[in-house]
């Protein structure tokens, strides 16, 4: 393993002049991103007095000057902490205090917002340096187990909790991978939010391999205007999370002609939509990835066929390289093939932990309990079983299981019945009070076509599920609602009319 600095700079000695980051007209080779990031460090180091070790936060959108903050922050060891530019004050100031930032790297307009926090506050544009100017020296040898980045996440409590990601996962993720290959003549997009750990694998799978990294816009980019973006630059890998692959399928499939390969996570995969996407652009591989935030963007990833025969639902897959995935039982012992239990995650990606919080951490983060020597594993919470031929099918989140009149259903296993429907392009489960104040479950359904046959539907559930996951609502949307990060918007999912027949009958 190495760090993400001494791997950068590994491309930049093998192809200096090469371009590593585009936006619109603005270019930069390895070279040029090296300098600036180094003028970065030195700002850090010797304007705020930073030192490794170190959390300093990052609040910039799509741009050079992110990425050359990123490098520029590594550079001095020390870790950044991606702030979003529309985060609320209050969420702010917890981080802030939380992770305990020693200097603020942002836009000048964004310079009175981080004033009150008493810390130096670095422009990022400033340290850019003139094309002929001399690299600075290195001023910390960064190790592979320094840590990169903390990246929050929201708490069961309300309290945002922080991961802790070391220089040694990133690298596991995006050197020489199973799952896609990457190489100095593929262009990678940056769609992600930075604060989302899909840009993890966006900005470090482009720079740690010689590709070049294109960033989007700023603002959002809507479906019907993805298409004109990659073609215009060439974009030959891409990752979307399930919700927007979806929906692109869903605007315009031919957005994906001339990529080689997309990848899609953070959801269930719909497979009519999989198949469409085959059917109109044969030539782009698709690519299932699963992973927790913990275990750094992916840990399990599924190359899906060209011909497979997908069935009713998309497996995870197989582990990335240096991964150990074990399905685990209620006894702390791993099943057999065949068996369901609690997805358990070890290996090179496993995150260092929750920053200060030991209680969580040594919850979530275990040594196994079969054999100490096996490593340190992440609790997944996500249920799953091992195909005889090793590829793993996920069964959904064992913490998203609820109760209904005595039985506990997993919404996963119900969404990815619902998904192998030829009626339907992709659904939502979940339970909502009715008017005789009861609990019931509904399903929220985006159909294929223009209308949504209920009857049809209740009865091909229930040939697969038991009664009591049938849904006593069925709900027809254009599209499901989706977040910031681009995930199914659970809490944005309408409330039924349940005066009306239509969402029964």
């Amino acid at each position: 393993m190495t760090s993400v600095v001494a791997a950068f700079r590994r491309r930049v000695a093998d192809a200096p002049d090469t371009v590593a980051v585009c936006a619109g007209d603005d270019r930069l080779s390895y070279a040029e991103l090296d300098r600036w990031a180094r003028q970065v460090t030195h700002q850090l180091t010797d304007g705020a007095g930073a030192l490794p070790g170190d959390r300093i936060a990052v609040c910039l959108d799509r741009s050079p000057e992110l990425i050359a903050a990123l490098l520029g922050v590594l550079g001095a060891g020390a870790a950044f902490v991606p702030i979003g530019l529309t985060d609320p004050a209050q969420r702010v100031a917890e981080v802030f205090a939380d992770s305990g930032v020693r200097a603020v790297l942002c836009e000048p307009d964004d310079a009175d917002r981080f004033a009150p926090y008493g810390v130096p506050v670095l422009h990022v544009a400033a340290a850019r340096p003139a094309p002929d100017a001399a690299a600075p020296p290195e001023t910390y040898t960064v190790r592979p187990d320094d840590l990169a980045y903390l990246m929050y996440t929201s708490g069961s409590t309300g309290r945002p909790k922080a991961v802790m990601v070391e220089h040694r996962n990133i690298t596991n993720l995006v050197t020489e991978p199973n799952y896609v290959d990457l190489g100095p003549d593929d262009r990678i997009l940056q769609l992600a939010p930075v604060a989302f750990d899909a840009a993890t694998f966006e900005i470090w799978g482009a720079l740690l391999n010689g590709a070049r990294l294109v960033l989007a816009p700023p603002q959002q980019v809507p479906a019907e205007e993805l298409g004109a973006l990659l073609h215009g630059e060439g974009i030959t890998v891409l990752w979307l999370t399930a919700a927007l692959f979806h929906r692109q399928i869903d605007v315009d499939v031919k957005a994906f002609a001339g990529l080689r390969a997309v990848l899609a996570g953070g959801d269930v995969l719909s497979v009519p939509h999989i198949d469409e996407l085959r059917a109109a652009v044969p030539g782009c591989a698709v690519v299932n990835g699963y992973g927790p935030t913990e275990t750094t963007t992916f840990a399990v990833c599924h190359r899906i066929g060209a011909h497979e025969d997908l069935g009713q639902s998309v497996p995870i897959g197989t582990p990335l390289q240096n991964v150990d995935i074990r399905i685990v039982g209620d006894d702390g012992r791993p099943l057999p093939d065949g068996e369901a239990g609690e997805l358990w995650i070890g290996g090179a990606g496993v995150s260092r932990g929750y920053w200060q919080r030991p209680d969580l951490t040594e919850k979530a983060f275990v040594t196994a309990p079969w054999d100490s020597s096996a490593g340190r594993f992440y609790r997944s919470g996500d249920l799953a079983r091992r195909r005889p031929d090793g590829v793993i099918e996920f069964l959904g989140r064992g913490d998203d299981q609820f109760k209904l009149r005595g039985f506990r259903i997993e919404p996963g296993e119900l969404e990815s019945t619902l998904a192998g429907h030829p009626q339907v392009r992709s659904a939502a489960v979940g339970v909502r009070e009715s008017h005789l104040a009861d609990r019931r479950l509904v399903a929220w359904v985006v159909p294929a076509g223009d209308a949504l046959d209920r009857r049809a539907l209740r009865s091909y559930l229930r040939e697969r599920v038991p009664e009591h996951m049938i849904p006593a609502a069925f709900v027809s949307l254009a599209e499901l609602p989706i977040t910031g990060n681009g995930k199914t918007d659970r809490k944005a999912l309408p409330a039924p009319d349940w005066t009306s027949r239509s969402i029964y009958v």
